[in-house]
């Protein structure tokens, strides 16, 4: 039996940011109940759901967040199963990886990924402890580090080994902000200079708040469509070209290096092979910049240059450049609720290539590549998407 190509049909998405008035259910079903009116099917369409969450269980004291989607989604009573997808920071990417897999294999015709994340329920030190369990706890946050302390350790020695000057980390958040000033979902909607991002308060040596995603609220959800279901119901759609998934050493110590995420240059490469287009094909990135460092290491890891060398192409990471980088605004400035991350790319990309991205069009727009990483790069999960 040949395998089903698999579309995107429909996406929906709340806005990011801190929204008091909001609680992780309300935000799950507002994103889905969009996705589900955007693909113009109805909810007892629906054969399966994942959820994507990283966090709940600790900072909202909710498990079972698919039980939860499902119930308050409206499609209990139909009995869909329901599961629940976590990856740390890469649950997003991961959630749509095993819909993907699952429309792929004929189990299911449609299916719909969401990721929520209500972070804002806690704050201070208490977010910071509850962040850094992503982390290898025994080994790295026990004794003191952060997700952020270990961007910085990492941004410290790549500037060090490369001769790469604190500009031009700042510049991916520049770009981010520009990007995310014509995004309505967007947290942050003010565009930054590098001067700004430099003088901005230190957060963890060389990186300052300004090089930092923010703690954010937000849902994101697609529905996902095998071709023959899309066919049969005429319905339009943006194909997953490729998927692939790879993995790390969790503590950044064991690695052979701090700045090569070696978990995305094996899933880019995958994915790039499984897809049958080469990287110059690619129209656009969307990339997991939780820290302004990882994006210039993305840059390079997922192929687009050599290593210590991804400041060579700011110059086109722009949205009219010929490598437009996180035309949503990126983790920086859309906003990075963990488990709604790596779907948003998706809403993203969906926008972009039905040519629905207003402002922030990328002309022309083909191939979009994802990166949903999680962590310092123990998990990367890349997806093409287009033609």
């Amino acid at each position: 039996m040949a395998l089903s190509d698999v579309y995107i049909i429909g996406a929906g998405e709340t806005k990011f940011g801190e929204l008091w008035d909001k609680s992780l259910r309300d935000l799950a079903v507002e994103a889905g109940l969009e996705a589900i009116k955007d693909a113009n099917i109805y909810s007892r369409d629906l054969q399966m759901l994942y959820a994507s969450n990283s966090l709940a269980g600790t900072i909202n004291e909710q498990s079972n967040i698919a039980a939860l989607a499902a119930d308050f989604s409206g499609i209990a009573e139909t009995h869909v199963p329901a599961v629940r997808v976590e990856a740390s920071t890469a649950s997003g990417g991961a959630a749509v990886r095993e819909a993907y897999l699952a429309i792929k294999s004929g189990e299911y015709d449609v299916v719909m990924v969401g990721g929520v994340e209500k972070m804002t329920d806690i704050y201070g030190s208490e977010i910071i402890d509850v962040q850094s369990s992503i982390l290898d706890r025994e080994w790295e946050s026990f004794n003191g580090a952060t997700p952020a302390a270990l961007a910085a350790i990492t941004a410290r020695r790549y500037m060090h080994d490369f001769k790469v000057p604190r500009e031009d980390i700042a510049m991916i958040a520049v770009n981010d902000h520009a990007n995310a000033s014509m995004n309505p979902d967007a947290q942050y909607r003010n565009k930054i200079t590098v001067e700004q991002v430099i003088n901005s308060d230190p957060v963890a040596e060389p990186l300052n708040v300004f090089d930092c995603s923010p703690i954010s609220d937000g849902a994101s959800a697609i529905i996902l469509a095998s071709d023959e279901y899309r066919k049969k119901n005429r319905l339009d759609g943006i194909r997953i070209v490729s998927s692939a998934m790879s993995e790390d050493y969790l503590a950044l110590h064991s690695r052979k290096s701090i700045y090569t995420l070696e978990s995305a240059r094996i899933a880019s490469k995958q994915a790039l092979e499984r897809a049958g287009i080469k990287k110059n094909d690619i129209s656009f990135l969307e990339l997991n910049d939780s820290y302004s460092i990882y994006g210039l290491l993305e840059l390079e890891d997922l192929g687009f240059a050599e290593k210590g060398k991804g400041r060579e192409l700011l110059g086109e990471i722009k949205i009219n450049g010929s490598l437009p980088v996180n035309p949503s605004g990126g983790l920086k400035a859309k906003g990075n609720p963990l488990g709604a991350t790596g779907v948003s790319q998706f809403y993203e990309a969906y926008l972009q290539l039905k040519g629905k991205a207003g402002q922030r069009q990328v002309k022309g727009a083909r191939y979009g590549m994802l990166h949903n990483m999680a962590g310092t790069g123990a998990t990367s999960v890349v997806h093409i998407v287009g033609e």
